[in-house]
């Protein structure tokens, strides 16, 4: 291995420590601003060291075909301190001014949601109740109305067909008394 792979390595785990102590701030920000129950947590650190792992052994195979040095460990040493030292505290205000963002950006969204799409709909409903029970209404007034005025012109129809159907003597059947007893207890019902 040349001297220049060794540095090209070294320098590739150096921005490997980086990037493991990049994302273990971002679990832990997360973690504890989304409040996870103690039991996923475990799951979470092994998907942390999972995904750390795979970057970390994926740059060195990238650096050096895998081949695992001493100088390796103070490479990510060296990287995971200068991140914790330098970057740590910048790089938590951003993750923290992120999640306000897409805290800020969701609740803005279902504003929006609620302002130009389920009230709008509610709104349409509420008119549409309000005017098929107008229609309604109406409907009732005019059938009242049209009962009323067409019970007299009944009652004389009735008069006036009575002496001929007493005449002519013909027998009535017995469905149609009991229909003419219905219709008559339904009118007399109305008023």
């Amino acid at each position: 291995m040349t001297l220049q792979i060794q540095f090209m390595t070294i320098g590739m785990m150096y921005a490997g420590g980086v990037v493991l102590g990049g994302l273990f701030d971002v679990y832990r920000v997360l973690s504890g601003q989304l409040k996870v129950p103690f039991w996923l947590r475990a799951v979470l650190d092994l998907l942390y060291w999972f995904i750390g792992t795979i970057v970390i052994f994926k740059l060195l195979y990238e650096s050096n075909w895998g081949e695992v040095r001493f100088f390796i460990f103070i490479g990510l040493m060296i990287g995971i301190s200068f991140y914790f030292w330098l970057l740590s505290r910048p790089m938590i205000g951003i993750i923290k001014f992120m999640i306000r963002v897409v805290q800020t950006t969701i609740r803005i969204g279902k504003r929006m949601i609620e302002l130009f799409i389920i009230k709008p709909i509610l709104f349409l409903y509420r008119v549409v109740v309000i005017f098929l029970g107008f229609l309604l209404a109406t409907a009732i007034f005019l059938y009242k109305i049209m009962i009323q005025l067409f019970y007299p012109l009944w009652k004389l129809l009735l008069w006036l067909v009575s002496p001929l159907v007493r005449r002519l003597r013909f027998p009535i059947p017995v469905w149609m008394k009991k229909a003419g007893g219905w219709i008559i207890a339904w009118v007399r019902r109305l008023f």
